[in-house]
């Protein structure tokens, strides 16, 4: 499911975030998808995140050098949509022939998405039976503005690239974490710098996708505001002790617990919300990516609270790599689950 998509097979993936650009090349082989090329680079999130056309130059040349520097070899690109841009939710609708729901969908998606119709790209997905009424179908529909998609397109034809398609980062996530054969319940949490993608999954399938706002950076800002140092030391702090209660006397779990308690606690409001909607569907497991998945101890608290076990997303879970890489592309796993899953599209 994608907002835009142009059926090109040649392609890489391509994650703009607040903090750092991420550009993964797959190449298909007999026996699966193999890594080609791959590349990182830090990004001041004023220029990464705005929609001022006078900073897209800016985000442009920054593009331009990484996929240079990391080998790309396509100027085709997927480029993954942040979740504060889109808008995902699940319907439930009469079961109507494929052309009558696309109809239907169009006309009542005034109603169902926050930007007007004629300024919004949408895209929907039937999922099958509602668990809410079996003579209903559950639809998953995302939209997004029009002028951010074509702000995207331009800025990005601006150095030579093809937008082959643009998609949720969070039907990214699920591609490249949850396992293609899986048949469970799970939970995608990617604590990310400024916030944290929420994804409930059956059998692969998204049912609940969220935004919440709180990520690593509030984390680290109350810990220096806690323990009064500065941001940078504050964020050694973390990263060091993250919420190891016997580190430091237990100053830095002291002074961050606060705001993971907060994250923690609409987690717990998804999980419930979810737990009402499908009371049949339980929960096995929560896989954990992003920047503060790293943080001494925090897994382990998440699994704790929630009686659940927590994992370590492996954004290359899915696909070969080349022997002897393994231990530098798992320390760096954490930044690159949604490029890696843009690059597993099927066009």
């Amino acid at each position: 499911m994608s907002i835009l998509s142009g059926g090109q097979t040649d392609f890489f993936g391509l994650d703009i975030g607040p903090s750092s650009l991420q550009v993964v090349q797959l190449k298909n082989t007999p026996t699966g998808r193999v890594l080609d090329h791959y590349g990182t680079v830090a990004i001041d999130g004023n220029v990464s995140m705005s929609d001022s056309k006078a900073d897209w130059p800016k985000l442009a040349a920054v593009i331009d050098q990484l996929v240079k520097s990391s080998g790309i070899s396509t100027k085709n690109v997927a480029v993954g949509i942040p979740s504060n841009k889109v808008f995902t939710t699940v319907i439930d609708m009469d079961k109507l022939s494929q052309g009558d729901l696309a109809q239907t969908i169009r006309y009542q998606a005034d109603s169902l998405i926050p930007t007007p119709l004629d300024v919004s790209k949408i895209d929907w997905a039937p999922l099958g039976p509602s668990p809410a009424d079996p003579q209903k179908i559950e639809v998953l529909l995302s939209s997004v503005p029009n002028d951010y998609v074509e702000g995207r397109l331009d800025m990005l034809e601006s150095i030579g690239l093809n937008s082959v398609a643009f998609e949720p980062n969070s039907f990214a996530l699920v591609r490249a974490l949850v396992p293609e054969s899986t048949a469970t319940t799970q939970m995608l949490l990617e604590v990310g710098n400024v916030s944290t993608d929420l994804v409930i999954v059956i059998a692969g399938v998204p049912r609940l996708t969220r935004s919440i706002p709180i990520g690593l950076s509030l984390i680290i800002r109350a810990a220096s505001t806690a323990l009064g140092v500065e941001l940078p030391q504050a964020a050694q702090f973390v990263h060091k002790f993250g919420l190891g209660k016997d580190k430091l006397e237990g100053q830095v779990y002291n002074a961050i617990i606060g705001t993971v308690d907060n994250l923690m606690g609409e987690v717990d409001k998804s999980i419930k919300f979810f737990s009402s909607r499908y009371p049949n569907a339980k929960l096995e497991r929560i896989i954990m990516t992003g920047g503060a998945s790293t943080l001494p101890e925090f897994p382990l608290y998440t699994a704790n609270r929630f009686g659940l076990n927590v994992e370590i997303g492996n954004a290359w879970g899915n696909v070969s790599f080349p022997q002897g890489t393994q231990n530098e592309l798992l320390s760096v796993s954490y930044k690159f689950a949604v490029a890696c899953g843009l690059a597993q599209r099927n066009q």
